[in-house]
């Protein structure tokens, strides 16, 4: 049910377009001339089969009017197939007196009412205007969410905070370059997609962006695989192999985790990057390869190099231009934009009927410490979405660790310069913008999220110049 349709109402000058199932022609036609006066555009149809057939063709309905006893097949089975072709389109059961446990039974598959027969005339135009305003609202959250996504997305990376903006700016600014970035940063905050990011933005985009997983496979292996290998270099070796840096020419290849790799293929690394070419294993002769290198790492690998763990060399080689990445504890603004760009992502994937998160899901999301960071934060929320049974995301969807002893508190980032009276003011005033986000701009529920008095908070905000 997208902006077509609501172009389509709003020109006719219609209330919306509903969906009528029911095989009873005395039914059919009081739903149609009840509805029609009341503004609806109304389609009525009387077969389970003629009903999936225009649901697969058109998806753009307000409210679907679905009977439970039809001639061809269970209302029940009609309402999982809608349900699953068309997630947030809003379905009223019509059921007989007598049977309206059937009818609960269908608003936990994601049916949003049931009018019981014989019905009053006053009670089908309420119970149509709720959906039709709850087939307007889903829309509008939707389309909220995907402009603020647009709006704070920048290749595959979601943020707004002012560390995150400094990062975008930053690949902008090296992407172009061909110098060797190392981007440095604790497990989950990102460091692939920035390199991703890096590599869309470069003349090298047209060509592989390959990774490394340096940390997941044995140094011999990591060796063949990186520098290929001529035919009877060694048992079994039938054929020559071309590896992964022959592979990335004229490319970009992310070394994932740099930190673990051994000092034998520390040194031919090293060789790549000084003379520009490689020998595979077993080769007589050497090969020219461009391509530019990216490392990712968890670890600080200046302390590597003091514990002689890593190549003071090849320190200096990786670490041209730096970047560390900011953990989500550090930007706890970019919480509520995350969740809701997860929950979008997956509500579609599981075909779940999700609009949110109530204000204390919100407030555990905004209070924990998040030591996996942001694919702590993705995990979070898919369970969430997969064991939620109502609307929104409630407290005992959550897992045991985000309120166990161990739990990190949320505190903001240190700064040279900026001392303790400015560093409360900012994580405030960050707290505070989290919440009008997740409140929609409402200042009264956001004093609610916050645990405030709407007058307290509305002083809160001028006084820190917030802007919403």
């Amino acid at each position: 049910m997208g902006n077509k349709t609501m172009q389509k109402v709003d020109q006719a000058g219609r209330a919306g377009r509903v969906l009528v199932l029911d095989d009873e022609p005395v039914i059919q036609d009081v739903l149609r001339n009840l509805l029609e006066k009341s503004g609806y555009e109304v389609t009525v149809l009387g077969d389970a089969a003629a009903a999936r057939k225009l649901l697969s063709e058109d998806g753009d309905w307000d409210v679907f009017l679905l009977d439970f006893m039809l001639p061809d097949e269970d209302g029940m089975e009609v309402l999982k197939f809608a349900r699953k072709l068309h997630p947030e389109l809003v379905v009223v059961m019509i059921t007989a007196f007598g049977t309206v446990e059937n009818a609960v039974s269908a608003m936990k598959l994601g049916a949003f009412h049931y009018l019981t027969k014989p019905f009053k005339n006053e009670e089908v135009r309420h119970l149509v205007a709720q959906a039709a305003r709850t087939s307007s609202l889903r829309r509008e959250n939707r389309d909220l969410r995907k402009a603020l996504e647009e709006k704070y997305k920048f290749e595959k990376i979601i943020g707004k905070s002012r560390r995150m903006q400094e990062l975008y700016r930053f690949i902008d600014q090296v992407a172009s370059s061909t110098s060797t970035v190392l981007i440095q940063g604790e497990s989950g905050t990102g460091k692939e997609l920035v390199a991703q990011a890096i590599h869309r933005r470069s003349l090298r985009a047209a060509k592989p962006f390959l990774v490394v997983n340096s940390h997941s496979i044995p140094a011999e292996l990591l060796e063949d695989n990186l520098f290929g290998h001529a035919r009877g270099a060694f048992t079994g070796a039938v054929g020559a192999k071309r590896g992964l840096l022959e592979l990335a020419d004229g490319g970009t290849i992310l070394f994932d985790e740099i930190s673990t790799i051994s000092g034998d293929v520390q040194a031919k690394l090293l060789r790549v990057m000084q003379e520009k070419e490689f020998l595979p294993i077993g080769a007589l002769e050497s090969r020219k390869v461009d391509v530019r290198i990216l490392a990712a790492t968890n670890e600080n690998l200046r302390d590597l190099v003091g514990e002689g763990r890593f190549r003071e060399d090849l320190y200096y080689r990786l670490a041209v231009i730096s970047i560390d990445l900011p953990p989500l504890r550090r930007r706890v603004e970019d919480i509520p934009l995350l969740a809701e760009h997860f929950l979008a992502r997956y509500i579609k994937e599981n075909r779940k009927e999700v609009e949110g998160f109530t204000p204390d899901v919100m407030a555990v999301f905004m209070e924990y410490g998040w030591p996996g960071n942001v694919r702590e934060l993705e995990n979070v929320v898919e369970r969430g979405v997969v064991l939620a049974t109502g609307d929104r995301i409630e407290v005992d969807s959550l897992p045991a660790d985000l309120f166990g002893p161990g739990r990190t508190p949320m505190v903001p980032a240190l700064v040279e310069g900026v001392g303790l009276s400015q560093a409360v003011a900012d994580f405030e005033s960050a707290l505070i913008r989290a919440a009008l986000e997740q409140a929609g701009g409402v200042q009264k529920k956001a004093a609610e999220i916050l645990g405030l008095k709407p007058t307290t908070l509305n002083e809160k905000i001028k006084r820190l110049g917030i802007t919403h």
